[in-house]
């Protein structure tokens, strides 16, 4: 992978890492799915967003569909409601991926933010419709929150792809 000067080069993700990190995604929002607060972070999607910038050819709009249908099936949803807001978030990630990746993960998350405010209108959207419920207001931080932890799991999703910068046959990595 091409990185601009002065940034590392990082290392092709492990296939087992990406699937262990977006079972954990998975389980880790329906835990915190399951305390009723609508401010929470979707953490599923921080980590299909990050692999879908860092490795497209690995995680794109099939599996944040099926992702989508599980989380559907989970929180009792429209079928279809997260599918579509996940499809809609991989899509436009997919669509900015390159221009993303010239950025450092703080900067990345401020142009990250309409991505995630996107997905959270189109779930609105499609609950306005059928479900004919006004959204909860504290559902509008949840946007600034995804973007807020973005940096910290970019941090821990790459830290096992660096490589050193003077690579010997002393040190393991």
């Amino acid at each position: 992978m091409i990185m601009p000067a002065g940034r590392p080069l990082l290392l092709p993700a492990n296939p087992r890492f990406i699937a262990f990190t977006v079972v954990l995604g998975l389980l880790l929002n329906m835990l915190l799915g399951l305390t009723g607060w609508h401010f929470l972070p979707d953490v599923l999607a921080i980590v299909v967003v990050f692999w879908n910038v860092y490795q497209p050819r690995r995680v794109g709009l099939v599996l944040a569909f099926l992702l989508g249908l599980a989380l559907d099936v989970h929180e009792s949803a429209l079928l279809g409601q997260n599918a579509l807001s996940y499809v809609v978030l991989s899509s436009i990630a997919l669509a900015v991926q390159r221009r993303l990746l010239w950025f450092p993960l703080r900067e990345q998350a401020l142009q990250i933010v309409p991505l995630f405010v996107v997905a959270a209108l189109v779930e609105w959207v499609t609950r306005l419709i059928v479900q004919d419920a006004w959204p909860h207001w504290s559902q509008l931080f949840a946007p600034f929150m995804q973007a807020a932890l973005w940096p910290l799991v970019g941090a821990l999703l790459l830290a096992p792809q660096r490589r050193a910068f003077d690579p010997d046959n002393i040190r393991p990595l």
